[in-house]
């Protein structure tokens, strides 16, 4: 790699969750402020720079011009409990969280970095319940957030309902996968799930409701192992040069 991008790491005070958020930002190797990027903010955000290898993964992308000019921010989380809270659809931090997101995050990028500042040039992208909280959050603010990619995530009929009830599905395009081996995960509230079934209901809900969507099964389960090779397909699909 003859071009790498530069990472900056800042704590961010939310005063939605009343407490300080590291972020893990990306931005490309020839990065100018007279330029555009698309901003793409990743729940369970250290992984996505460990497990995922996203930052040298951008860099390969963006040198084969297979992407747009992007800035990719990755929220960590504390520990599981922390993650539960924030991400698990009605938990106690939910509503703060999307508030964060939506609100504070959003308003801060757009001063720091040089953003579209409109739906389609942000997008949500997470894993198993990182995946739930962007598909939620998009649902919530769909003029903020035009593009989530989840990736084997969890639905329930919480999440089932928030999709029902949108009016609005051209809004939002979405980018959905689901391993076919993922029927007994164990979540991280110590209880065996199948998330495989739940998925393709979700699919027929989003697909009859017209969503613009990408919808994929893949042969594995409920690791990073499938979902760090699928992530080069994700982000040149959604983050395709305009």
């Amino acid at each position: 790699m003859s071009n790498k991008g530069t990472i900056e790491e800042i704590l961010f005070y939310s005063e939605a969750l009343d407490e300080h958020i590291p972020l893990i930002i990306h931005l490309p190797a020839f990065f100018t402020p007279l330029q555009k990027h698309l901003l793409v903010i990743a729940q369970d955000g250290k992984d996505y720079f460990r497990f995922g290898k996203a930052a040298s993964l951008l860099d390969r992308l963006d040198e084969e011009e297979a992407i747009d000019r992007t800035i990719f921010v990755g929220i960590p989380y504390k520990d599981v409990t922390d993650r539960r809270a924030k991400y698990y659809p009605n938990a106690v931090q939910n509503e703060a969280y999307t508030r964060f997101l939506a609100h504070e995050l959003t308003s801060y990028l757009d001063e720091k970095y040089p953003t579209y500042q409109m739906g389609r040039g942000r997008i949500l992208i997470g894993d198993s319940l990182g995946g739930t909280i962007s598909l939620m959050t998009a649902l919530s603010y769909p003029h903020t957030f035009g593009k989530v990619i989840m990736q084997s995530p969890f639905v329930n009929e919480a999440v089932m309902e928030k999709v029902r009830a949108f009016q609005e599905p051209h809004l939002l395009e979405l980018y959905h996968i689901i391993g076919t081996e993922e029927t007994a995960v164990k979540t991280t509230s110590g209880k065996i799930q199948d998330f495989i079934k739940p998925n393709r209901e979700l699919h027929a809900l989003l697909s009859e409701k017209g969503f613009p969507y990408y919808y994929e099964e893949f042969q594995g389960g409920h690791i990073w192992r499938y979902w760090q090779a699928n992530l080069p397909h994700a982000l040149s699909y959604m983050l395709e040069l305009s």
